[in-house]
């Protein structure tokens, strides 16, 4: 569920409470609530440096609120150390980068380090998340590969594979599409979703969005504008005034979804 977290006596998996972030003198995100039940599948959508990004480094602890509060399942989220907060949310960022020359194994088993104690070496257990975690990322005999020789594509699906390893109740995905070709966007995609746990994923794909999310929030200028089910968010009224483009909007024939066909130019 989206909007007021407390609409529901269910507790949330993530709640925006007043949430307002601040960039330097530059307040980015302004008094924003949000929550997403959990399980749920939430896309955040919106144009190029609407704060969609931003919100997001609130939850996995990169940036702070400057002010209201963020929970994951009921607890504020600064009261929990980093260890703790990366044993709940684990995410892909846009930013993620490996500059040492690591095998795609070792890479992928980095996931893990929230739940190995100090000087512990990872265990069978592990090792098996870790397996999975490559085989639904579609990476499944990478291991030995060095990450270094890998093309864009490959290196993202590495980081996804990474962070389902890391195997949270809460998983981030911050445009987890870039660099892959479109079987493997779906691929990838649906992986997250068999996963059963709670995603909430910045998109630019209007269309995958549709077909994967089962809500829609619309930023902009670090405002949710828009919010609901994809049929109630993707119309051509939202996609006119916060994107700047004409369309037209179709059902798709098979899973029922608002699919939208993009007018050249701009709207008149």
């Amino acid at each position: 569920m989206t909007g007021d977290p407390d609409a529901t006596s269910a507790t949330p998996a993530v709640a925006y409470r007043d949430v307002s972030i601040r960039l330097g003198d530059t307040e980015i995100v302004h008094d924003l609530s949000l929550s997403v039940s959990d399980g749920g599948f939430l896309g955040v959508i919106g144009p190029n440096g609407s704060g969609k990004s931003t919100i997001l480094r609130c939850l996995f602890r990169a940036l702070s609120p400057s002010g209201g509060q963020v929970t994951v399942h009921g607890t504020d989220i600064v009261a929990t150390s980093l260890r703790d907060n990366a044993r709940q949310v684990a995410a892909l960022t846009q930013s993620s980068a490996v500059t040492l020359d690591f095998t795609v194994a070792e890479v992928v088993a980095t996931g893990r380090l929230p739940h190995i104690r100090l000087l512990r070496s990872p265990t069978a257990a592990d090792r098996e998340i870790c397996e999975r975690a490559m085989i639904d990322a579609g990476i499944g005999g990478f291991g030995r590969r060095r990450f270094a020789e890998l093309s864009g594509g490959e290196s993202q699906r590495v980081l996804i594979a990474r962070a389902f390893a890391q195997k949270t109740r809460v998983l981030v995905l911050d445009e987890p599409t870039n660099h892959l070709d479109i079987r493997h966007q779906f691929a990838v995609l649906e992986a997250a979703r068999a996963r059963g746990i709670t995603v909430i994923a910045a998109l630019h794909d209007l269309n995958i969005a549709a077909q994967f999310c089962t809500e829609l929030v619309v930023v902009s200028d670090g405002r949710i504008v828009r919010r609901g089910t994809p049929a109630d968010v993707l119309t051509t009224d939202t996609i006119t005034r916060f994107f700047g483009i004409g369309c037209h909007i179709v059902t798709h024939p098979r899973l029922r979804v608002p699919q939208i066909i993009f007018d050249e130019g701009t709207p008149r």
